[in-house]
């Protein structure tokens, strides 16, 4: 035929014949079938097929005058133009033989599939679309459920039609194509019964960072449209690549969405129509983990699949669905993702807020960013003339006519939509910040005032009263020099480990565990073990947060999982040192259901914590179940990057009790690579240091509690803070002997207090005696890596600047280190 061509019979290099989209599920259908990969069939009509529509119509020069001789800042302007070639192509007649090969196309269609009048979907597919330098997403019409003659030519004009609705004409001229350089092919491709099921899009890689070692999935019940309009809030799934491909089930995070609506076809009314989800629904997940799996496999290999064609890495945007309850899933269309994978490893911005605020509203962060400007209220577009540019948009959702003026925002603010919606994917594309899923913002941010937009301080996004004190270091990452000593970062939230990641660093040094309990896990591990002793409160508070767990405990292990497999996937394969809980009784009883379960202690800086509670019988259960937690990070998600370490132990028979309790949970140092060290923070560490490194693999300096405990100092004391100073001499004896020891047994030694962070001078003394490691808040990362190297210069031999620790320690002269 010459109008249309079967999926199979293109691949993406007829883009100029049938569009970017057309053209990826030829690719697709055409190529990856054979892998296993579902594709519903179909065909595309192409885009000389439009260009004889338009030439047989007579269009070409009455729509290149209505587009001439407008102001391109002019919205209102553009707004009549998009009105009016709209309408001489939706009134125009297709041509007898494009209208004649769509149609036998169709028939076919049906009977391929034996429905006599089959439902399709009509996709439109510009042929500068999914381009590395343009994307055009959600420019263009998609039709849904259209069935039979009649319904697929009007759907056919409508494609067409939207060649030229505001969005599409304002994008080609920002991008710099003309008008009619752009033509449109249109996809039409079977309908699946997704109304009835589930749907959604698949990243392979991170959206909000361009972390690429993770697919993303986000899925929602009924039709995917809600997703991209930004309706629900959808189910997300992070799935590590790396050990994907080796075979292991490495989901490292779920996230339950609201999914509030289900989008459904109504076939007598023949119209779209949303309606609620029962709360049942709404509090599961509507994919199983077998699902999710399965996806992610797919995702991978049309990812390889494109890499391999294009010759070069190319991250992909890809949306699903399942054919009914029961049946498949199935790739709906794919395309290279072109917000983060056209950048180049960018200088590295960190936003960081340093003063306090007043949080007005709470939703989901798009961006690293932070952003102050007037908040503006626009709940639609007839009052888009009263937004500035530079205001903060706030409105319930945005769809693809909104983009005019999300060009114009400082940021935005949405009541709805997750992070696949409309407003986040050209948030993303815009480099501005946004907060969707703030369901009060339409009330709370209706006055006329002046906030801050905030998406730099994790998965939460936070719009603040005023201008919010913060700043920004652009750092590049070319620039700074290698170090001898490993620069490490400490790490504790999930939600921000993605971006850390990206960070100049050689893996984390610290993982707090406790960050994750109190985050994300928020219940106090014997509450659950002993479920049945709780006041009743208690126990209705506990059930409501575990509701989706019939045993409790599996809430504790997969929740605390999958916080410290997004630690160790974000910095994978460079190692991550995760500490156990290390809270004190105190702060155990803030846990929900902990008060019972804690004794009250007169100093509990130095009384039931770390080591000593995790082979004690008050403690040991819930200790088993931080063991089972990470054994499921190593061995099920395949993370084995991940190492342990021991808090506050003691003496080194402590540090035996220790080994052995993890023993009795499967967890054993030396079996597939586990390495444990332990935390140096008591003279005894110091003292014994040979003992405890026959048990244990490293140390690590914990600065704060070694001070503290070397001086006599209570660091909470106000009365006596002047006293506290990790630059004394007797700290800095007890870190040298550390060193000099552990080196001797041949075992590293890091350190992960503030001190190096806060003395450049310590610092300097850390790199004389030869430390290994040193592990880094984020915000103090680069300009401590650059002290370390200015130390190393001055102080290290020069044929020694690049030696690995891992060779036998070098002694090095101690004239300036101020040390004996």
């Amino acid at each position: 035929m010459r109008w249309v061509k079967w999926f199979s019979e293109i691949g993406i290099e007829d883009v100029p014949l049938v569009g970017g989209k057309n053209a990826s599920l030829g690719e697709m259908r055409r190529e990856l079938t054979a892998l296993g990969i579902p594709i519903p069939d179909g065909y595309a009509i192409t885009a000389e097929a439009f260009r004889e529509f338009l030439r047989v119509n007579g269009l070409e020069a009455r729509i290149a005058a209505l587009l001439a001789n407008r102001q391109r800042d002019d919205l209102e302007a553009l707004e009549r133009s998009s009105d009016a070639v709209r309408q001489l192509v939706l009134s125009a007649r297709l041509p007898d033989e494009v209208a004649a090969e769509t149609l036998a196309a169709y028939s076919e269609l049906c009977s391929r599939s034996g429905a006599p009048a089959l439902e399709v979907a009509v996709r439109s597919s510009a042929t500068a679309e999914d381009l590395p330098s343009a994307s055009f997403a959600g420019a263009h019409q998609t039709l849904l459920n259209v069935r039979g003659e009649a319904e697929l030519l009007d759907a056919v004009r409508k494609c067409f039609a939207s060649l030229y609705t505001p969005r599409a004409i304002r994008y080609r001229e920002d991008m710099g194509f003309a008008h009619d350089f752009v033509a449109l092919s249109v996809g039409v491709q079977q309908m699946l019964a997704a109304d009835a099921s589930v749907s959604g899009v698949i990243f392979t890689l991170d959206t909000e960072t361009g972390f690429r070692d993770v697919v993303l999935i986000d899925a929602i019940y009924g039709l995917g449209e809600n997703i991209v309009q930004g309706r629900v809030g959808p189910d997300e799934f992070y799935v590590h690549k790396p050990t994907l491909r080796a075979g292991k089930k490495p989901i490292v995070r779920r996230k339950l969405g609201t999914k509030e609506l289900r989008l459904v076809f109504d076939r007598a009314k023949r119209a779209h129509d949303n309606r609620p989800v029962p709360v049942e629904d709404r509090n599961r997940y509507c994919l199983t983990d077998e699902q999710v799996l399965q996806l992610a496999t797919w995702a991978v290999a049309i990812e390889d699949h494109y890499s391999r064609k294009l010759g070069r890495p190319t991250p992909m945007d890809i949306e699903f669905a399942k054919n009914g309850p029961t049946g498949p899933l199935c790739i709906l269309q794919a395309r290279p993702e072109t917000v983060h994978s056209a950048k180049q490893r960018p200088t590295i911005r960190v936003f960081e807020v340093t003063g306090p605020g007043r949080v007005l509203l709470e939703g989901l962060a798009v961006g690293d960013q932070i952003a102050t400007g007037k908040a503006r209220l626009i709940t639609d577009l007839t009052r888009m003339r009263e937004f500035q540019p530079g205001e903060v948009l706030v409105t319930d959702v945005t769809d693809p006519d909104w983009e005019p003026l999300l060009k114009r925002s400082a940021a935005v603010v949405t009541a709805r939509g997750g992070r696949t919606s409309h407003a986040a994917i050209v948030a993303r594309e815009l480099g501005i910040p946004a907060v969707v899923g703030a369901h009060d913002a339409l009330t709370v941010l209706a006055g006329d005032r002046t906030v801050t937009v905030s998406c730099a301080e994790g998965e939460a996004g936070r719009v603040y009263e005023g201008t919010l004190p913060h700043r920004i270091e652009e750092i590049d990452p070319a620039s700074l020099p290698e170090t001898r000593t490993k620069i490490m970062v400490n790490a504790g939230d999930p939600d921000r480990a993605f971006m850390l990641a990206l960070l100049p660093n050689e893996g984390v040094g610290l993982a707090r565990m406790e960050f994750i309990f109190a985050g994300a896990v928020k219940v106090h591990p014997l509450a659950l073990t002993r479920f049945a002793t709780l006041p009743p409160d208690v126990r209705r508070q506990v059930e409501e947060l575990t509701a989706r767990y019939t045993d409790k405990t599996e809430y504790f292990v997969d929740t605390l999982a999958q916080g410290i497999g997004t630690l160790a996937a974000a910095f994978w394969p460079r190692p991550v040192i995760l500490r156990f809980s290390d809270f004190k009784s105190n702060e155990y009883a803030h846990l929900l259901g902990g008060a019972g379960f804690e004794p009250s202690e007169v100093n509990p800086m130095l009384g039931w914590r770390g080591a000593s509670r995790y082979y004690h019988p008050e403690y040991k259960e819930g200790f088993m179940l931080e063991v089972a937690a990470v054994r499921r990070v190593r061995e099920v998600m395949g993370l084995t990057n991940l190492k342990v370490m021991i808090p506050f132990c003691r003496t080194p028979e402590e540090g035996t009790k220790v080994l052995a309790t993890m023993r009795e949970g499967g967890l054993v140092r030396g079996e597939n690579g586990l390495e444990v060290y332990v935390m140096a923070e008591i003279p005894s560490n110091v003292i014994l240091a040979e003992r405890f490194a026959e048990l244990f693999d490293g140390f690590s300096i914990g600065s704060n509690d070694l001070t503290q405990l070397v001086l006599g100092v209570d660091r909470d004391s106000v009365r006596i803070a002047d006293l506290f100073d990790e630059r004394n001499e007797a700290v800095k004896r007890a870190c040298a002997d550390l060193i000099a020891a552990a080196h001797r047994a041949g075992r590293s030694v890091g350190i992960c207090g503030q001190a190096p962070s806060d003395y450049p001078e310590f610092a300097e003394f850390l790199v004389a005696h030869g430390i290994d490691s040193m592990s880094l808040n984020a915000d103090a990362l680069v300009r401590t890596k650059r002290r370390v190297w200015q130390a190393e210069q001055r102080l290290l031999p020069a044929a020694d600047a690049l030696v690995s620790h891992a060779t036998a320690p070098i002694v090095y002269p101690l004239a300036d280190a101020g040390v004996r």
